[in-house]
């Protein structure tokens, strides 16, 4: 059997679980889509139609929606998963609604088949004592939108066996993914431990005085946001001197905010019960029309930067020397 040939279920089908539905159906799959909440169903088949669409137009595939959907099953049926091979858990950050999601899928797939969360805030490790079989429990962390990014974290708990999270490397690079594998569980993995060190120095920032959003935003914009596609922190140091890196950190280092408390700025945005361009209440002040815009101008971006990125892959100087002989 091939890859693309294996049946995958998405259960949870927000907004995230709707765009790794997107990514596998391009990808080849089967793919059974559960809705646990009876009110995601109406919405969820649009929402896959509109990016497949999109996609279409971007050249992402030369199929037109009606071709995937001839691929999908759409249902609050968990007994439809038994003949997946691969079942993705994309539902809500919460323990007992988890808990009770995997009992249900645990009573209908084979013993072989991998069960995976999508958590970005539980450790897999923790995950795997909810499950009968935590070897065959991994984590498998999409970034939004999963259809269009080349990121992926694999995510191995304590009792996960490997070999099953190289298997899992393996296959997502047919969606499309430059995946990391994380063979040792860490709350946060890699990519939110190293974003949130960064949203805890820019409260720090502005929350003292230092600066504005705007200015935070901006700084991030034109530094690390242009360079950041191409190369990571550790090649970006490697491309502009090592021991520059070294001398700044002896002074630096002891300056960053190492605070453990949630900033008040979020704090009073969220208890006022702001959700950013969702409800056009965030940090910035939104127009409802202008909430709208800037999803619809963060779903061209990311198109538009995907196509970019993908002149650049991760071995792109090695490939270059491989063309030069």
């Amino acid at each position: 059997m091939t890859t693309s040939a294996i049946s995958v279920g998405v259960v949870g089908l927000g907004l995230m679980g709707c765009s790794i539905t997107t990514c596998l159906l391009m990808a080849g799959h089967k793919v059974v889509a559960v809705a646990p909440l009876p009110l995601d169903v109406p919405t969820a088949q649009p929402r896959i139609h509109e990016h497949l669409q999109k996609s279409q137009a971007e050249g992402l595939t030369t199929f037109a929606p009606e071709h995937f959907f001839a691929q999908l099953t759409i249902t609050e049926d968990y007994q439809l998963l038994a003949d997946c091979a691969l079942v993705i858990e994309c539902t809500l950050e919460s323990l007992p609604i988890k808990k009770s999601v995997y009992e249900k899928i645990e009573a209908v797939v084979s013993k072989e088949a991998i069960i995976t969360s999508n958590t970005s805030a539980i450790p897999i490790s923790i995950l795997q004592k909810e499950v009968a079989h935590p070897e065959r429990f991994l984590g498998l962390h999409w970034a939004e939108p999963s259809h269009t990014t080349r990121f992926l974290e694999v995510i191995c708990g304590d009792l996960s066996d490997v070999s099953k999270g190289e298997w899992l490397y393996e296959v997502s690079q047919n969606w499309g993914k430059e995946p990391t594998l994380v063979r040792k569980d860490i709350r946060g993995f890699i990519t939110n431990r190293l974003m949130y060190a960064l949203y805890r120095e820019a409260f720090h920032l502005v929350e003292n005085g230092y600066a504005t959003v705007e200015d935070v935003d901006r700084a991030c914009r034109n530094n690390a946001g242009y360079w950041m596609t191409l190369v990571g922190p550790f090649r970006w140091m490697d491309l502009t001197g090592v021991p520059a890196y070294h001398t700044v950190m002896k002074d630096l280092f002891p300056t960053l905010s190492t605070t453990t408390e949630v900033p008040k700025l979020i704090d009073d945005i969220v208890k006022e019960g702001g959700k950013g361009v969702a409800n056009a209440h965030g940090f910035y002040p939104y127009s409802e029309e202008e909430a709208l815009l800037w999803k619809k101008t963060f779903e061209e971006f990311s198109y538009e930067i995907r196509e970019l990125a993908l002149r650049y892959p991760a071995d792109v100087v090695k490939k270059k020397m491989e063309q030069n002989g």
